[in-house]
């Protein structure tokens, strides 16, 4: 089983940095069953980082096991919002952008 670190570094190796053009919004992942990281995208840039950020964006709230499952695309992140698996607050429209920000393949 991947833990939560292999599964956010992985993301910077499947980063669209076209997806993220004119963007500049902080997505913060609280890991119930690991460590806090946030990802700050900036205008096509990825900048990753361990911990939890003053003002995010978006908050995600997650067990390493969801979070890979929705960003391989093995679980559909609307459906693990809508059962209580991923939790989000703030911009939460900004969680969709996800999928194209990070493509699985």
């Amino acid at each position: 089983m991947a833990d939560a670190s292999t599964v956010i570094e992985k993301l910077q190796s499947r980063f669209d940095p076209a997806a993220a053009r004119g963007m500049n919004d902080i997505f913060q992942f609280h890991i119930s069953d690991a460590d806090d990281y946030y990802l700050h995208i900036q205008d096509g840039s990825l900048d990753v980082q361990q911990g939890e950020h003053d003002d995010p964006s978006v908050s995600l709230t997650t067990d390493t096991e969801t979070l890979k499952g929705v960003m391989s695309g093995e679980i559909n992140g609307m459906q693990a919002f809508m059962s209580g698996k991923l939790k989000a607050t703030g911009n939460v429209m900004l969680a969709s952008k996800l999928t194209s920000l990070f493509p699985s393949g």
